[in-house]
């Protein structure tokens, strides 16, 4: 049911611990047994480990329950993990698929409604609200994040600027043109639009932007005061991923900014040791997990998203929150025996006033030996010597991560540029 757009919160948004835990078991149950009835997959993997729904008395029996991987919606591609008739099925998204077949996930006209709910929801504790113009750079397609921003901005009551991704010089043009208060959007592809800003002689703090909601790629604390210092708005950071809906599977609140709470009477959060698959108490690192709690098209059993965080207690809202993603287990990279993620050594890079937030990693093999090389951009106004912010970044990283570099630096707009999610690791050392 959509919500009141007069009320402040969902009812839900409201309830007691103990009793989101009483909807939580309720709606537990019934997704576990529809995947059971309907899902040969499911069907099979409970079957095996020699478990059924109803063994589940308790939030914490779920750990009793077999995980589903990426590899599980590939290996079912495309329709083997629908529990529903086709003729029930409104819409099909799927990822990139670049690195092999694409996941396909689908949505009953329902799934779409509840999708729609938890996407206003998410604008609103970000401090959106009907009336708002929302400008979405988000690509339209088969990503969910377009269609998903849209669809929970008109939900809300908001007009809606369907821009995609990409036309970075036209992206300016309607912001100033449009006047909107609301950009969603990747960080990174964000940066890039505050350069085309600049390049066109715009200051991006005297635009109309008061919020930016970003998602679609982890993104530092550092990061976040980059992009409110340069644009003048307040940055919160949004979290979901196709395989359990799409974006609004968590959003940050605009009164704490400390986290996105995960919006659990319909995403179960658990998160796990990612080497031996046990359930870490909250508070402790390691992958996150969800269990689809309504969906009905693809319900999803849970889901290793490889995204590592940890749970902590609610603030604004009494469902819990994500810290911010470090990374990806399947982002790490391991140099010289170190584990080291992308988001690390960007996190270094925003701390030196003359570089620019774009880089790349590249790593290689020279003899036995892994080589980094980090290649940055300096900022337009910056006067320094490339060799001393060089030695500054290499020193940074050495003394805050733990590996050696080379340092290239580069002339601004040298390095390439994002439409969407950033590419940032390069890894060429042989498989």
């Amino acid at each position: 049911m959509p919500f009141n757009l007069e009320n402040r919160f969902d009812p839900v948004e409201r309830v007691s611990v103990d009793e989101l835990k009483r909807l939580q078991v309720e709606r537990l149950r019934w997704s576990l047994t529809h995947a059971y009835n309907n899902v040969a997959f499911y069907r099979k993997a409970f079957d095996d480990i020699g478990v059924h729904p109803y063994d589940l008395k308790s939030l914490d029996d779920l750990r009793h329950f077999p995980f589903t991987t990426k590899s599980d919606l590939r290996d079912n591609y495309p329709f083997g993990m629908l529990a529903t008739p086709m003729r029930e099925v409104v819409r099909v998204h799927a990822s990139s698929g670049t690195t092999g077949k694409p996941t396909v996930v689908a949505y009953t006209q329902n799934d779409i409604n509840n999708w729609a709910d938890v996407m206003a929801r998410s604008i609103r504790a970000a401090g959106g609200h009907a009336g708002d113009k929302v400008h979405v750079a988000y690509g339209y397609g088969l990503f969910t994040g377009g269609l998903g921003a849209h669809y929970g901005a008109e939900r809300l009551g908001c007009t809606v600027i369907p821009m995609s991704g990409g036309q970075t010089e036209k992206q300016v043009q309607l912001i100033r043109d449009f006047e909107p208060d609301i950009i969603m959007v990747t960080p990174s592809y964000m940066l890039n639009i505050a350069d085309e800003m600049e390049r066109q002689g715009m200051n991006p703090r005297e635009s109309s932007l008061r919020l930016g909601i970003f998602g679609a790629e982890p993104w530092t604390q550092t990061m976040r005061e980059e992009l409110e210092s340069r644009l003048g708005i307040s940055a919160l950071d949004i979290y979901g991923l196709s395989e359990v809906m799409g974006p609004g599977v968590g959003m940050e609140c605009i009164e704490t900014k400390d986290g996105p709470t995960i919006w659990e009477d319909h995403f179960y959060p658990e998160i796990i040791n990612p080497e031996t698959g046990e359930v870490v108490p909250d508070g402790e690192y390691g992958e996150l997990v969800f269990t689809s709690l309504t969906k009905e098209a693809l319900p999803i059993v849970r889901y290793r998203t490889r995204d590592l965080t940890r749970l902590l207690p609610g603030q604004a809202r009494p469902m819990r929150r994500i810290d911010k993603i470090t990374g990806r287990s399947d982002d790490m990279l391991i140099i010289r025996g170190v584990n080291v993620f992308p988001t690390q050594v960007e996190e270094q890079i925003l701390k030196i006033e003359d570089l620019a937030p774009h880089y790349e990693i590249h790593v290689e093999k020279e003899g036995n030996l892994d080589c980094v090389t980090v290649r940055v951009e300096r900022k337009p106004e910056s006067g320094a010597e490339s060799t001393d912010v060089a030695k500054a970044l290499q020193q940074r990283v050495k003394t805050h991560i733990g590996i050696s570099t080379k340092v290239e630096v580069a002339d601004t707009g040298s390095l390439a540029r994002s439409e969407g999610k950033a590419r940032h690791v390069f890894d060429r050392r042989p498989k």
